[in-house]
């Protein structure tokens, strides 16, 4: 998996990566270059009998500077080109999963969780983004620097060299085994990680339930345990990476004292120059600290690949709603919203959320929907603006299944209210502009007004440019909803839906706000999930649902007659109202 994300997302940069090639192979071969400098200007410039060659050390002293220079420069813009590289990459991965997650139903994001996947297009991005990064800068260098520097090494003294037969596959088996013991422990990281953040979000968005219940105590221990869970998984990783470099230490010493040892005897006997000698150490170095180099981005592919794996998941999952491939046009007139038998199932459930549900509404009506809390009144509205697919039956806008349209003309045609009315980080005007960017001011006020929410916007400090905070926090629950209210009628859609979004009302607001819809929404069709019958009396239309199952359709009045399941609402709140 980490090959292919690398291979689909550095293909846009490949001019630049064979750019890196070619700037790390010149200033390898330079660094490459200034042992065999030195050990010409020891052995022909300071060693030279009578006396040291002046002359001579200042030419070679001024080609080391050049080559020196040479290396440097090179090395400055193969880093700033592998940086650039490797920055885009993670700019387009993040921009992937981005796509990929907005395009998901409501199922894909329940079943990958909102927690992991935040942690995937921040952190498993940014692991893999690192390594490219380390890869640019230190990995292709390796190679170059190992091979240069062995044919080097030979070069200078050949019998001396059967010392990298020894050190380097030594080096390499220790890192390997280290490697290895290291991925099952960063793929449990990934893992500790999403709990940290999934404890953390359900802290942070749930504060005030646990304040209410006073559960700090319990929360505070819940998060300590998923912390100490990642700690201890990251004390193991970072035990083993702990050995892993003094290892690494323990055989480069090892082989230059070894180097050291053979190379003065064989400078004794006279078979070797003291310059050589100089010049095979440094090769030592050089070859040995480009295999731990090598190791320390070895060392990072493990992790990546388990991120890679799951940026992947999250790219390649695909939505269960999906766009038709020849879109039919949604037609024009009157609008008239029907579900025929429509049932719908989540996936891998025993029992079914709906079943059988037929009622058809025309545009100026009202269809009202009632029930027992779980009965699948808000899955019955998602089915509208396909956040889920019915499994069974058709869901059909002037007599188009909605299936078969475009979505986008889809969603164009409907304004929704959620049961969790949700507000974004932004002024009062920037929030009702997310549905209606081209809104003016005097439609924004038109609209409040109609909301019952323009009284409290006047009251804000800088009215239309007040800053609503993320999720609509610094207002009050009845506030958000009217304000969610106002943002789906500014809108102006074919179809409406409240899903419960007149709960947080006091019943005169209720009745205002109802009295002031009708003229609004005459034009189209609307859909109001209530669970007070003061709220819904006066629809033309009311569906009453049981256990996800239709037990009555028809206005008032009729159902109190022919439907007990209403009745025993109407008669429960009647009671509840006089006690």
């Amino acid at each position: 998996m980490l090959l292919r994300l690398l291979r689909k997302y550095l293909a846009p940069y490949r001019n630049a990566l064979l750019a890196i090639v070619a700037l790390q192979t010149v200033q390898t071969f330079a660094a490459l270059t200034l042992p065999t400098l030195t050990a010409r200007v020891i052995d022909k410039g300071v060693l030279h009998q009578p006396e040291p060659d002046l002359p001579y050390i200042w030419r070679a002293g001024a080609l080391m500077l050049l080559v020196s220079l040479v290396q440097v420069v090179f090395n400055i813009v193969a880093v700033y080109y592998g940086a650039r590289a490797a920055m885009g990459f993670g700019r387009d991965v993040r921009g992937a999963i981005f796509d990929s997650v907005t395009a998901y139903s409501a199922e894909e994001v329940t079943r990958l969780g909102a927690p992991s996947l935040i942690t995937r297009i921040t952190n498993d991005v940014t692991q893999v983004q690192t390594l490219v990064v380390m890869a640019c800068t230190l990995l292709v260098g390796a190679p170059i620097m190992m091979i240069g520097g062995v044919f080097m090494a030979v070069r200078e003294d050949g019998p001396l060299s059967l010392l990298l037969v020894v050190s380097v596959p030594v080096l390499v088996l220790s890192v390997g085994s280290v490697v290895v013991r290291l991925v099952p422990q960063f793929a449990a990281m990934q893992e500790y990680i999403d709990k940290v953040n999934l404890v953390l979000r359900e802290q942070i968005t749930g504060l005030r339930v646990v304040r209410a219940f006073v559960r700090e105590p319990h929360e505070r221990q819940r998060f300590s345990a998923a912390n100490q869970e990642l700690t201890d998984v990251s004390l193991r990783a970072g035990h083993l990476m702990a050995i892993m470099f003094p290892t690494v230490m323990v055989v480069l010493n090892a082989s230059s004292v070894a180097a050291v040892w053979f190379g003065a005897d064989r400078v004794g006997a006279g078979d070797m120059g003291i310059g050589s000698l100089v010049a095979f150490l440094t090769y030592l170095v050089q070859i040995l600290m480009s295999v731990m180099m090598a190791t320390f981005v070895v060392v990072m592919i493990p992790r990546a690949a388990v991120c890679a794996d799951r940026i992947i998941e999250a790219i390649d999952t695909e939505a269960s709603v999906h766009a038709p491939a020849s879109p039919s046009p949604m037609g024009q007139g009157p609008t008239r919203l029907e579900f025929r038998g429509v049932g719908f199932s989540y996936p891998g459930a025993e029992l079914p959320v709906l079943t059988d549900i037929d009622f058809s509404i025309d545009a100026g009506q009202t269809l009202a929907i009632i029930g027992s809390t779980g009965a699948g009144k808000t899955t019955l509205v998602n089915l509208v603006p396909r956040l889920f697919d019915a499994t069974s039956g058709q869901v059909l806008i002037n007599g188009v299944d909605v299936k078969e349209l475009d979505p986008e003309e889809l969603w164009a045609a409907v304004g929704l209210v959620p049961q969790k009315p949700y507000l974004f980080s932004g002024t009062v005007a920037e929030n009702l502009h997310f549905s209606n960017p081209d809104a003016s001011a005097d439609e924004i006020w038109s609209t409040l007004e109609t909301a019952q929410a323009k009284g409290f916007v006047e009251a804000m400090p800088d009215q239309l440019d007040t800053f609503i905070t993320q999720g609509g926090t610094s207002v009050s629950g009845g506030q958000r909803q009217r304000l969610a209210i106002a943002r789906a009628l500014i809108k102006r859609p074919q179809v409406y839906l409240f899903d419960d979004s007149f709960s947080a009302l006091d019943l005169t607001t209720d009745a205002r706000l109802r009295a002031a819809l009708k003229p609004v929404v005459s034009d189209a069709v609307s859909i109001i999930v209530g669970q007070r019958v003061s709220t819904i009396a006066d629809a033309d239309q009311i569906l009453v649902i049981d256990a996800g199952r239709q037990v009555g359709l028809g206005r008032h009045d009729e159902l109190l007659r022919s439907c007990e399941t209403y009745r025993e609402i109407v008669e429960s709140q009647k009671a509840q109202a006089a006690a």
